[in-house]
């Protein structure tokens, strides 16, 4: 146990007679770690770039909503009446009445 713990630390094994197969898997070892690298790299830029989508919903819902409120505001009778009043219009003292066009058919 003791000798093979020490071959490991010196790196014997690395140049003794059957070092081919113990560098093919260091490569593969050394190439996986770096696609695991990448992979976790790429995950965490999409995790980021997903939160500052959700931040940018959330500000263009709220300005949704405030946008919403002022136009409901405007829409109002009395808001509307305020408005042209300055032009001498003002609500008409008769209802509307309904027109019906037959066809001629």
């Amino acid at each position: 146990m003791k000798e093979r713990l020490l071959d490991v630390l010196k790196g014997s094994f690395l140049i003794s007679g059957d070092a081919a197969k113990n560098w093919r898997f260091i490569l593969y070892a050394s190439l996986l770690a770096v696609i695991m690298i990448s992979s976790a790299h790429k995950a965490d830029k999409k995790v980021h770039y997903l939160a500052d989508l959700t931040e940018e919903v959330l500000e263009l819902r709220s300005e949704f909503v405030d946008v919403r409120t002022r136009l409901q505001q405007r829409k109002l009778e009395s808001n509307i009446r305020e408005r042209v009043g300055d032009y001498g219009l003002v609500p008409s003292k008769t209802p509307p009445k309904k027109i019906k066009v037959a066809s001629s058919k």
